[in-house]
């Protein structure tokens, strides 16, 4: 662990549409936290794309592939998804049971009730909802291929992501 449960955590997520600052829950979900601050120290999130935008629903990000398919080379544990998918949660994206990595996603919509909880919820969005929105318009289309009309046609990346521990 590279956490203290016992301070706060904030994530800073600039992008090239603005900022989204995130307050991290790690007493909800330690190890996800623990993970997402470690990455995002080590510069993991770095210039990555924006790989995945829903609209109305999410938009996703932490693949060194950009295109979903990519992950940090480990997996860890689903832990218990306390809260609900509220406009503006941060949660990891994953591919089944205790396969989450460092791709995550940002809700642009409710999904309360719509989304199952099998996603690691660890993050709520307390500034730049307005840019998470902005993000979640970009234009789309299909993978080449054919599949969920969900890549980006434009370049939208995110530039860099600061913790702040207090």
């Amino acid at each position: 662990m590279t956490i203290d449960l016992n301070k706060q955590y904030t994530a800073v997520i600039d992008t090239t549409y603005g900022k989204i600052t995130a307050r991290l829950l790690p007493k909800e979900a330690p190890i996800t936290v623990n993970n997402f601050v470690f990455l995002a120290r080590e510069g993991f999130y770095d210039g990555l794309k924006i790989h995945r935008v829903v609209k109305g629903f999410v938009f996703q990000t932490g693949d060194p592939r950009g295109d979903g398919t990519g992950g940090p080379g480990y997996q860890f544990q689903d832990e218990k998804v306390i809260g609900d998918y509220k406009p503006g949660v941060l949660a990891m994206a994953n591919s089944g049971p205790n396969t989450n990595g460092s791709q995550f996603f940002i809700t642009i919509g409710d999904l309360r009730g719509t989304l199952p909880k099998k996603y690691n919820l660890f993050g709520e969005v307390i500034g730049g909802y307005d840019v998470a929105l902005k993000i979640g318009e970009v234009p789309v289309a299909s993978p080449p291929g054919g599949g969920e009309k969900s890549r980006p046609t434009v370049d939208v990346r995110v530039k860099s992501i600061t913790i702040v521990e207090n």
